[in-house]
């Protein structure tokens, strides 16, 4: 399994979304690195259909994205069971996680 994080500097999210990833892959007794991606320009969230940051990627998929999510250097936000929030919470990216294992 591959995961990234990606992310770009403006984003205030992503170390809160690295946290609660490495806390999902404890407790899916997933044992994988996650890999940090910046992204600097537009041209790179247009090459890689970043639809913001921060973005999780497990085999190169994007498991929170919708069709009518933008692509760009921007901040994201999830849908979560507390409402929107900045980053998934530790038991959307468990679920992720567990699918893909």
């Amino acid at each position: 399994m591959r995961i990234e994080l990606l992310w770009f500097s403006g984003c205030p999210n992503w170390q809160e979304t690295e946290g609660r990833l490495r806390q999902a892959l404890v407790v899916a007794e997933v044992e994988e690195q996650v890999m940090l991606v910046e992204l600097t320009t537009p041209e790179d969230a247009e090459r890689l259909r970043f639809r913001g940051s921060p973005t999780v990627l497990v085999d190169g998929r994007d498991p929170f994205a919708e069709e009518s999510d933008p692509v760009g250097l921007s901040c994201r936000v999830f849908r979560t069971a507390d409402g929107l929030q900045g980053a998934p919470t530790v038991d959307q990216l468990v679920h992720v996680l567990r699918g893909a294992a």
